[in-house]
């Protein structure tokens, strides 16, 4: 009897065991549906219908927001406007911005949007390959490209007033040129505010403000619109232009006669911004075009749009149009100084420049 309540002992603890084996397995299926409910939260949010409000550079650009239309569905509504004068905008509008996205513009601008929080931080996978100078590590802002400073030469104002042709800035000094360089201020212009940092980068500070100081001799005024010079140097109103030497610069050549000229002491050059605006309406809408842009297929799309982006792009792999840029040239700068030194430089030139 004794050996029989043993056994029976045995059988019943063997049961339980195997009850409560049984009971972990059917417990154990509960913890999928958590792991399927995450991945349903990362789908896509539909955007068609909506409306991305967008700040550029120049109206060429509508055929690239288009396809940003055609394959998301999202209508783009956009206007032109220099980095400068949005910046100031924007300040004034006190967390209402006018706009969703950013888009282009000297990266001084959008160093300093990000200092005075004006803008949303997104940091795109497609942004995973772009070199570490052409992004903000904290995802504020990234490059799209790259803008070449040049001069736009009139040649027929040349040979009219028997002036020879400038080769270097520092040609610009020459008395002979007074009252026929235009330039826009760079407190506006995101290209010319790239041209003075980066001809101070280049000659050092005291030089180069010797420099400014003998030049503005030459100017009889500042432009208050980033186009102006590349406009009045076409019609003839100056000589000489400071300007982005983009496609549109190279194609008045065949169309006037006018001469693009990378002066041979060095080149400026400043990364053009994209951003998305603090508490932008649509802001799904603004992340969907960052990704947009910088996918590889895209990036090469807009390299051949207008050429805005010089002879340079930061995605990898991505060919620019070919502006005949000796990038030999190119100034050795420190972006870094683009934004942390913009007030400091715009407050010196003020006090250089005056009322011009």
């Amino acid at each position: 009897m004794k050996r029989t309540s043993k056994i029976l002992i045995l059988l019943l603890i063997f049961s339980m065991v195997l009850s409560l084996a049984a009971c972990e397995k059917t417990e154990t299926p509960n913890e999928e549906p958590e792991e399927q409910g995450e991945t349903k939260n990362e789908e896509k949010v539909d955007l068609t219908g909506t409306t991305l409000n967008i700040v550029a550079t120049s109206e060429s650009y509508k055929e690239f927001f288009d396809k940003f239309t055609d394959e998301t569905g999202v209508k783009v509504e956009f206007i032109s406007m220099s980095s400068g004068e949005l910046l100031s905008r924007v300040r004034a509008e006190e967390g209402k911005p006018m706009a969703d996205v950013w888009f282009g513009g000297g990266l001084d601008a959008f160093m300093q949007a990000k200092e005075e929080g004006l803008l949303e931080s997104y940091i795109s996978k497609e942004s995973e390959d772009i070199p570490v100078e052409f992004k903000d590590p904290e995802g504020y802002w990234i490059g799209k490209g790259l803008t070449i400073v040049g001069l736009l030469v009139n040649k027929d104002i040349l040979e009219e007033k028997n002036l020879p042709m400038p080769t270097s800035w520092k040609d610009l000094t020459n008395p002979e040129y007074k009252d026929e360089i235009i330039m826009s201020n760079p407190a506006i212009s995101g290209t010319n505010y790239a041209a003075v940092n980066g001809l101070l980068q280049l000659m050092g500070e005291e030089e180069g403000w010797k420099f400014f100081e003998e030049m503005n001799k030459n100017i009889p005024y500042y432009a208050k619109r980033g186009k102006d010079p590349q406009l009045k140097t076409m019609e003839g109103e100056f000589a000489i232009g400071i300007i982005p030497a983009d496609k549109s610069a190279f194609d008045l050549q065949e169309e006037q006669n006018v001469e693009v000229v990378f002066p041979q002491d060095g080149i400026p050059w400043v990364p053009e911004g994209v951003a998305i605006f603090k508490n932008s309406q649509n802001l799904e809408g603004a992340k969907a075009f960052i990704d947009f842009m910088l996918s590889k297929e895209n990036q090469q799309i807009l390299a051949q749009i207008d050429g805005k982006d010089g002879a340079q792009m930061v995605k990898p792999g991505v060919e620019g149009y070919d502006l005949g840029v000796p990038k030999e040239k190119l100034i050795k700068q420190d972006l870094s100084s683009f934004g942390k030194d913009r007030e400091r430089i715009l407050e010196k030139w003020a006090e250089l420049v005056g009322d011009k």
